[in-house]
């Protein structure tokens, strides 16, 4: 590698359930399809950061192992290419570029560092009108666009009476969305008002609770939703949309416990949709809308702070005081 990369660098490591500790590691070199990244900021998965600090499986059967992985649980990553592994020719020293996918639990690093070695066809270049805070969470706007992508099958949200079920980062993303692509309106529900609050400040119309008499449990009222996407995977949530959308319902959050399809459900025929595969497609789909203004994400992140201030972050992702946290590894 060129001798103006060092040979160590700052790296977080769980070492232990509430242990996350930043501290020097070797910087890796990158391997064949890989580029060595030098990350300029990352945000945070608070679901996956705080099932990591307290020792608790993301996923239902995952197996957790501590020290946890350098780096892990961070994907959401922008950077500059400084150095090239073999093989690899579609990027050049010095370009801006932002992971569009997770690479999942198989890597030799992640990405809450100052160096990470990361697969060259996990990332596309960054226009340059494109600041890091705006364009830093592409990975989760992909996942988003997933589940938009997914509800083209029934027509796609474009005059429709759309519904979200979360306002955390990924419900929020979605509400942006369905406005883009031409909803004819969006209806959001969280039972927290100052997430309530916030998504209004960021334009969306209508935010309610969701409570039995806040939206009408009629599948077949003129006022019903058509389609919607909860982002939540909570099973209340899931139900509460089941019982207001005409058409379907696609699953973004991940679903922890068994979903009740009943008889009224069945009438009309309510699609119940699972979560397709990240993709390249919509990596770029999502990218394209932030570069052309339709898709903000530097909203999401309620603040910037360095990876010494990492547990505090934590804990305001923990009480909800925070969305997301952006954290810049050179940052003191």
């Amino acid at each position: 590698m060129s001798t103006d990369i060092p040979s160590t660098a700052h790296v977080l490591q769980f070492a232990a359930p509430g242990q996350p500790e930043w501290r020097p590691m070797p910087v890796l070199e990158p391997q064949a399809g890989e580029v060595l990244l030098k990350v300029r900021a990352i945000t945070t998965c608070p679901h996956w950061d705080l099932h990591i600090n307290d020792g608790e499986p993301m996923f239902p059967h995952m197996q957790l192992d501590y020290p946890y992985t350098p780096g892990q649980p961070g994907h959401e990553a922008v950077g500059e290419v400084v150095a090239l592994g073999p093989g690899v020719d579609s990027f050049a020293l010095g370009q801006r570029v932002v992971a569009w996918r997770d690479r999942g639990l198989a890597v030799r690093q992640g990405c809450y560092a100052q160096f990470v070695p990361f697969a060259a066809d996990g990332l596309l270049p960054v226009p340059e009108h494109v600041p890091d805070e705006k364009v830093v969470s592409l990975e989760l706007a992909m996942c988003v666009q997933v589940s938009f992508d997914q509800l083209g099958v029934f027509g796609g949200v474009k005059n429709k009476r759309i519904g979200i079920t979360g306002l955390g980062p990924a419900g929020l993303l979605a509400t942006q969305m369905a406005s883009t692509y031409g909803a004819s309106e969006v209806v959001a529900f969280d039972p927290l008002p100052e997430r309530r609050a916030f998504a209004q400040q960021l334009g969306l119309e209508c935010a309610l609770p969701p409570d039995a008499g806040a939206f009408a449990a009629d599948r077949f009222a003129d006022g019903a939703l058509d389609l919607s996407i909860d982002c939540t995977g909570a099973k209340p949530a899931i139900q509460y949309l089941m019982d207001r959308t005409r058409t379907a319902v696609t699953i973004f959050g991940v679903l922890r416990e068994t979903i009740e399809y009943d008889a009224s459900h069945r009438r009309g025929g309510l699609a119940l949709v699972g979560y397709e595969n990240h993709n390249l497609g919509a990596g770029q789909r999502a990218l394209q809308l932030i570069a052309a203004g339709k898709l903000d994400l530097e909203p999401l992140a309620t603040c910037a702070l360095p990876f010494a201030r990492y547990t505090e972050g934590l804990e305001m992702l923990r009480r909800k005081e925070a969305t997301k946290i952006r954290f810049l590894p050179w940052a003191d």
